[in-house]
């Protein structure tokens, strides 16, 4: 078990410490359910009143709170709570599944294949002829990379995904299981006998960029020519669709559920709230935000916040739901006349 004082968390965090410096901690919890020896946090004003009934030994809280620590307990105060979480789970962090450096016997890698310094392949893998992986990365087992495929330094990949022909991933990258990368993009037209559908071939790839996070269950489909690229740093949460051909940019965040159609265009920043749909070859702005299950069918601008569907300025969207609730009363107004 993980254990450190009160003073060990606070040095890590910088924050400001009151109370008593030595209390141990040996796990977080949310307020309510914080036990002795834990630590919890305390980011919003409405959580201010449950301190006094928690049972936890210690709480990281916003700055400028009015809150005291109580006996034999203490509180961390910083600038920013989430961050400061954030770095006190990574003391908190448990080591992640044995996969040891080197080539399981249970794998398939072909003879052309080349495997960076200390990177691990893990049972029923499957490395095609010509793909690259990069020193220390780590695939878990049972995940397939087809023929010339690239895998960059320090990348992990989870069980399940699957990379298709061609696909390159960044370095620092993690694919949690089930991915899929590099499939088909969804491409058809009516036949000339207007019996059937001609499936249009998809020859390009997928280019994912440094840092990238992709969640469980996402679908990034290649190009219908070129490649469906994803910037540095940008991060996708679970069960994601990414038609053929998007290009989003940096350090961008895309919610569970959403779903982006071929050829859309998300410049750097743009943060995307669940289940969410955006129209094929739009184009959403550097750091525009998306309201959760809006639909997008136009274009957003750099920096504009949108909801609803379909969608449209957040203020805007908001009058409009204001108003269709003063419709019954409306209408029985009208009938009345």
């Amino acid at each position: 078990m993980k254990k450190y004082t009160v003073n060990e968390i606070n040095r890590h965090v910088n924050g400001i410490l009151t109370g008593d410096p030595a209390v141990p901690i040996t796990g977080v919890e949310q307020i309510d359910r914080a036990e002795k020896n834990q630590l919890t946090f305390i980011g919003e004003k409405k959580y201010i009143k449950l301190w006094s009934q928690s049972n936890g030994s210690a709480a990281i809280v916003q700055d400028g709170f009015d809150l005291e620590p109580g006996e034999n307990k203490a509180l961390i105060r910083v600038g920013h709570v989430d961050l400061a979480l954030a770095r006190v789970l990574e003391l908190f962090e448990p080591d992640l599944p044995a996969c040891a450096p080197g080539i399981h016997p249970a794998a398939v890698v072909d003879a052309t294949a080349d495997i960076g310094n200390k990177a691990s392949i893990g049972a029923g893998c499957f490395i095609g002829p010509g793909v690259r992986i990069g020193d220390r990365a780590r695939l878990y087992p049972n995940v397939t990379v087809y023929d010339h495929c690239r895998i960059g330094n320090d990348t992990t990949i989870w069980s399940g995904t699957v990379i298709r022909e061609r696909c390159r991933i960044g370095d620092r990258c993690i694919l949690h299981p089930n991915v899929t990368v590099g499939a088909d993009g969804f491409g058809y037209r009516p036949a000339p006998d207007g019996n059937s559908l001609v499936k249009i071939p998809h020859i390009g790839t997928v280019m994912i960029g440094d840092d990238v996070e992709i969640g469980a269950g996402t679908c990034i489909d290649r190009g219908k020519f070129s490649a469906t690229a994803i910037g540095n740093g940008t991060k996708i949460d679970n069960l994601v669709q990414i038609g053929h051909n998007c290009r989003i940019g940096r350090s961008c965040v895309i919610s569970g559920m959403v779903g982006i159609a071929g050829s859309a265009t998300l410049g750097d920043g743009v943060m995307i709230g669940g289940a969410t749909t955006i129209k094929d070859h739009v184009v959403i702005g550097n750091g525009a935000k998306l309201g959760g299950n809006s639909g997008v069918i136009s274009d957003v601008a750099p920096g504009q916040t949108v909801m609803g569907f379909p969608a449209d300025e957040y203020g805007q969207t908001l009058r409009q739901w204001a108003a269709l609730k003063q419709l019954p009363a409306l209408l029985k107004h009208i009938r009345k006349r």
